[in-house]
């Protein structure tokens, strides 16, 4: 039995965790596919708490997955333990399974996506809460994608 398995199927919120705005996306583990939703701001390392509790009321998810940010070399950085944070007050918030995916390159892939569809004429100009939601879909479809492992 694989790991996706093993986790719940349905609906998935996914957060890119950053200093200022986390990135939030809802995806669908039986889909494997995300979309942005939104940011939510993060002021000195306290989440608009009230704007993630929307969120869980609104899409009643499975569980929730968290962009743990990692170097080239797999080693931590310093806004790793912060994710980390994050992620462990979600666990004692929200009676949902957290798990933590690997985010790296997400943001550099958003925004190269968000190029690319400026490119084509499909959008407009990009703010910095595009990328960091598209992130958050991405993390959460490549999460899917690789059998849902916790990091």
């Amino acid at each position: 039995m694989s790991e996706q398995n093993q986790n719940p199927a349905g609906d998935y919120l996914c957060f890119d965790y950053g200093t200022v705005r986390i990135g939030l996306a809802v995806g669908n583990s039986l889909l494997g596919t995300a979309r942005p939703l939104k940011v939510v701001a993060n002021n000195s390392g306290t989440p608009n708490w009230s704007d993630i509790d929307k969120a869980l009321e609104q899409w009643q998810p499975s569980a929730l997955v968290v962009g743990i940010p990692l170097n080239l070399d797999g080693e931590e950085q310093d806004i790793t333990k912060h994710a980390r944070g994050f992620l462990r007050r979600l666990k004692k918030r929200y009676a949902v399974p957290v798990f933590a995916a690997d985010e790296q390159f997400s943001s550099m892939q958003a925004q190269q996506e968000l190029q690319k569809m400026r490119a084509r004429g499909q959008r407009g100009k990009t703010q910095h809460a595009d990328v960091d939601t598209l992130a958050a879909a991405l993390i959460l479809e490549r999460w899917f994608a690789s059998g849902g492992e916790d990091q």
